[in-house]
């Protein structure tokens, strides 16, 4: 049977004990492993416990049959049987389609996957099955929905959030739901009760070890609106913070990667708001208005001119003896100097 989204959270965390197969799958891996192990927090005491659990990978397994041999043993312990199998494929469906004729009611296969498509024999039978199984699917948590659960979290530790960095941890976080359960459980360490319970942008980045980060911010938008004076103000911020000349070099390669994104989108017909709309993660809403402008002012040839020099200046330093701080200073005034001419 399907879940619907909006019930799957509760779903995992209370599964109907009549289910004797549930399949687990998507393309957020971290998401997919927290519900997987939230489900089999709640069907056995201990899911380390080798007499009600079994543990098997499909890829390593010569036999599929050996897993409803493990579905149909008998727990020595009393209780229910968990048979986790990870690696989960539609190599698995002809056997999982016989054994739900007549599945054991003490036990519950729990299938760990990644993305299925829908033409995955083993998802379709999940998600047909009527009385026996079903299939939750761990889609990329779009950053609302993370800053939802960094805020609840928070809140349920005694902290509040404000919202420029409720939203940054968002943006940078999304995609990777275990990564944000740790940076969120790193953060309310890092910030402790002694200096007060509001959480900054600032508490943010030095928490996550990403203080450079704004200086980085704004060094890419100060060199997309060909402003040198604060690039080169930002760059020498940033080497006197110690921040690497490759880490510079990539902030600007992803900066004007997303630019041509936008920009080639709008060069074959889509409307300007809709290009923008189709980054991910999403820009962070205060630079929306200063990125479209950055769009208008950079042709396609422009930008593929710009990132060929990135990767020209990343080659040099890597292969000569030229400093690379001075490298990207020079990068800087060229496109200045462009402007000019």
């Amino acid at each position: 049977m399907k879940v619907a989204y909006r019930d799957i959270k509760n779903f995992a965390q209370n599964p109907p004990p009549t289910l004797a197969v549930i399949l687990v799958y998507g393309p957020d891996y971290g998401l997919m492993k927290d519900r997987v192990e939230t489900i089999a927090k709640k069907t056995v005491d201990d899911i380390h416990d080798p007499f009600n659990v079994a543990d098997i990978d499909l890829d390593a397994l010569e036999n599929v049959a050996q897993i409803i041999d493990e579905a149909n043993t008998i727990s020595m312990m009393g209780g229910r049987r968990l048979i986790r199998v990870r690696s989960g494929a539609d190599k698995l469906t002809a056997t999982l389609k016989e054994y739900l004729k007549d599945p054991n009611k003490d036990a519950l296969i729990l299938i760990e996957a990644g993305p299925l498509s829908p033409r995955s024999t083993l998802r379709k039978l999940c998600e047909t099955d009527k009385k026996f199984a079903t299939a939750l699917p761990c889609y990329v948590e779009e950053a609302r929905d993370l800053a939802g659960l960094i805020s609840q979290t928070l809140k349920q530790n005694g902290y509040t959030i404000d919202r420029d960095a409720q939203m940054w941890l968002a943006e940078n976080l999304t995609g990777d739901h275990l990564r944000a359960k740790s940076e969120i459980e790193k953060l309310i360490i890092y910030k402790g009760k002694d200096d007060g319970t509001q959480i900054t942008l600032r508490d943010s980045m030095l928490s996550s070890g990403m203080a450079g980060t704004q200086s980085l911010d704004d060094l890419v938008y100060a060199v997309a609106d060909r402003n040198i004076r604060a690039s080169l103000k930002s760059l020498d911020t940033l080497i006197q913070d110690g921040i690497p000349a490759i880490a510079v070099l990539r902030a600007l390669q992803n900066h004007f990667r997303k630019l041509l994104q936008v920009r080639s989108m709008i060069d074959t017909g889509a409307s300007p708001l809709d290009a923008l709309n189709a980054l991910r993660p999403p820009l962070f809403f205060k630079v929306k208005d200063r990125f479209s402008g950055q769009v208008r002012n950079w042709s396609t040839p422009h930008i593929h001119e710009t990132l060929q020099a990135l990767s020209d200046i990343e080659a040099k330093s890597k292969t000569t003896g030229y400093n690379p701080d001075t490298l990207v200073g020079q990068f800087i005034a060229q496109l200045q100097m462009k402007q000019s001419a």
